[in-house]
């Protein structure tokens, strides 16, 4: 079976408030039927990815005025809308990250994205494991306790098992990982990868991280990056350069280095990627994994609630985290492993 997927990377103003994101998802589903329709003489497109913070970016320092002013519950007007949209289209959506706020973890602020059926509903939902620390405030549900939630859910769709994690998620390969351990075929990366690190030598990180996870995993990898130039989402410009991938790394389409709004559409081939799975034994590394080699990997380096109690209060296991704290834990960490 072979589809397509289409990387719709944007380039809007951040909103300021819950009110001003209308706008940002207006013009995101008319991107997204752009892509589909405007293929549709040539290709079946099937799966819709979306870039970190398309929805809402974190513009302010605090994770208590984030909350105020832009966060979000699930489901949401923005998420009826997708809905909407994945049903009238039949297709797959991969929504961009949302800050999210959830009533049963009251002083968290999560970074999430979530998977919408061609029937309209939420399937998945992804909460970024690995905050861009110490700018990001958001929480990680690894700090929570008593988290009952998935970290790394894989879906398995007609369109094969997928898997997502967020930007700076993988820069770490243990995340992706584990999602193929997990059974992922296809890995999405909702992005907001920043210059100096984005698809330009000598600091393609941007393309050489999404080419090695392809490689690591045997797995398609849909990449789709914010495209937004710094007018719009100070301070950083963000480069763009959405990918597509297949499982030996090749990329198959790729938008111009550069902001700007694109829309980058390749196929995905689950025959290859499951023929190749079965048929390899060279180069299947997931197959070659020697777990118990590893031992230092299994201590917590960066682990859960640490922060001072000056800085969060005893009775708060799993409030946001503030830049200072962040700071602290950094210093903390690099201890533990000698630096």
């Amino acid at each position: 079976m072979t589809y397509y997927a289409a990387c719709c990377q944007t380039d809007q103003p951040n909103p300021r408030d819950r009110e001003q994101m209308a706008d940002n998802t207006t013009r995101i589903i008319e991107q997204l039927e752009q892509a589909v329709i405007g293929y549709r003489p040539f290709h079946d497109v099937k799966l819709v990815v979306f870039p970190e913070f398309a929805h809402a970016a974190p513009i302010y320092e605090s994770a208590e005025e984030l909350s105020e002013k832009l966060a979000v519950e699930f489901p949401n007007r923005h998420t009826d809308r997708l809905a909407d949209a994945a049903r009238k289209h039949g297709v797959w959506i991969q929504s961009g990250s949302f800050l999210e706020v959830d009533p049963r973890w009251t002083d968290a602020l999560f970074n999430s994205t979530v998977l919408i059926s061609p029937e309209g509903e939420i399937v998945s939902r992804y909460r970024k494991v690995n905050p861009w620390i110490p700018w990001e405030v958001h929480t990680s549900p690894h700090d929570i306790e008593g988290y009952d939630e998935d970290l790394f859910p894989v879906t398995e769709t007609e369109i094969g098992k997928l898997g997502v994690a967020t930007c700076y998620d993988w820069l770490f390969p243990e995340t992706c990982r584990e999602l193929t351990l997990g059974g992922a075929e296809v890995l999405i990366r909702i992005s907001a990868y920043m210059d100096p690190w984005g698809a330009s030598e000598p600091m393609d990180w941007w393309t050489v991280i999404n080419r090695c996870r392809a490689i690591e995993n045997l797995a398609a990898v849909v990449a789709c990056n914010q495209g937004a130039s710094a007018s719009h989402y100070p301070p950083f410009s963000w480069p763009g350069a959405s990918m597509i991938i297949d499982p030996d790394g090749r990329i198959l389409a790729q938008a111009p280095t550069g902001p700007g709004q694109a829309t980058v559409v390749a196929p995905v081939s689950l025959d290859n990627i499951r023929q190749q799975r079965r048929r390899r034994s060279g180069h299947a590394m997931p197959a070659h994994l020697r777990s118990s080699a590893y031992p230092l990997q299994r201590q917590e380096i960066f682990p859960p609630q640490i922060f001072p109690p000056q800085i969060f209060p005893p009775q708060s296991s799993h409030r946001s985290p503030s830049i200072e704290s962040l700071e602290q834990s950094i210093e903390e960490a690099k201890k533990r492993i000698g630096w």
